[in-house]
């Protein structure tokens, strides 16, 4: 069994908490389902967000649908000027026996645009 990394992204309209923590929720759910991962696959969990998103740690989301033994840690994305505010991005570390060529990210809304490549 390898260990992959799932990565996926989504904006929120606002800084607080209750949208950071639904955006992560929807995007967490996503990339587990069209990959078909359960928490038991998750060998670990980080979470980035832009600097202007504060209200809430994303990690948790992720304690609130099942990540309770899973290791996560969320830190601040590099400050680049011009690029996308308000995002959520996520990498899972995934236990699996799918080739990287199989693994489905998950660019949600407008994040699309950060990885054209995906579509």
């Amino acid at each position: 069994m390898k260990v992959r990394g799932v990565r996926g992204a989504v904006r929120v309209s606002q800084n607080n908490a209750e949208e950071i923590l639904n955006a992560t929720h929807e995007l967490v759910i996503k990339i587990m389902t069209d990959n078909e991962i359960s928490t038991e696959d998750i060998a670990g969990a980080f979470f980035t967000t832009t600097d202007d998103l504060n209200a809430a740690f994303p990690a948790q989301a992720a304690r609130s649908i099942g990540f309770q033994f899973v290791p996560m840690l969320c830190s601040s994305e590099i400050n680049v000027p011009e690029s996308m505010s308000r995002v959520i991005r996520v990498m899972l570390l995934v236990n699996t026996e799918k080739k990287q060529e199989e693994i489905k990210h998950i660019y949600l809304g407008e994040t699309k645009r950060l990885r054209p490549d995906l579509e």
